[in-house]
């Protein structure tokens, strides 16, 4: 009998460094949709956000003792103290989620964080989506995929590659492309939130000169399949 093996996609095994940029990215099985209204997107960051944010426990716990607290409340933040914290070893750099897939460019302090802060938020998706929509099964294509940033031109091309997914161009004027969410609004000082750490990209770039600054780096007219092939190396 002929064996036949099975080789794994490019980019699923993954040796980790820390102190390292990664550029992560994933894709629903068989190509299908993992985000199918604004409130799949809106769960999804806000698993982030939980994971990235520093997590409260004295204040927490201090709500747990409300004799007045009903069982749900406190289910609720039994569920939250347990909850897995990725503060000050994760930082999200730069993301965008499409209809049938994400990429994310994360920085780890140690060399097994990522592994774990992606099973963890895959997991919980998951568990999400499913039980939302009534489904069984793998989200996911395959395990998610992982790439070390090894130059400076990699990694300002590759937070350039993944805001490009979610941004059209109309006139003048950037705009997220039917609402698909991403870091840009960071970049641009459009909005500020604490867990998503673009000022080592924006340090490359100039806050006076609107023809050197962030905006107009992504706004220029590049040859996506070079740049696919830089920072991606398979996609």
């Amino acid at each position: 009998m002929r064996m036949i093996i099975l080789m794994p996609s490019k980019n699923s095994l993954k040796i980790y460094s820390e102190e390292s940029f990664y550029h992560i990215y994933n894709r629903g099985v068989e190509k299908r949709t993992i985000f199918l209204d604004e409130q799949d997107y809106s769960v999804f960051l806000s698993y982030l956000k939980n994971y990235l944010l520093p997590k409260d426990e004295i204040n927490l716990r201090k709500k747990l003792s409300d004799p007045y607290l009903s069982f749900k409340e406190k289910d609720k933040i039994l569920k939250l103290i347990r909850l897995n914290n990725f503060n000050g070893e994760i930082s999200l750099i730069a993301y965008c989620l499409m209809p049938n897939h994400f990429h994310m460019l994360l920085y780890q302090k140690g060399a097994a964080t990522i592994d774990k802060f992606m099973n963890s938020l895959g997991t919980r998706y998951s568990m999400y989506f499913n039980r939302k929509y009534k489904r069984v099964g793998s989200l996911y294509q395959d395990v998610y995929k992982a790439v070390a940033v090894t130059s400076d031109e990699q990694l300002l091309h590759l937070t350039r590659y993944i805001h490009k997914q979610a941004l059209a161009l109309q006139g003048d004027a950037l705009v997220r492309r039917e609402g698909q969410p991403c870091s840009f609004p960071e970049y641009i000082g459009k909005r500020n939130s604490e867990w998503i750490k673009p000022d080592d990209i924006l340090l490359y770039f100039s806050k006076t000169n609107p023809n050197l600054d962030y905006k107009s780096f992504v706004m220029a007219i590049i040859d996506l399949t070079f740049i696919r092939k830089v920072i991606l190396d398979d996609h």
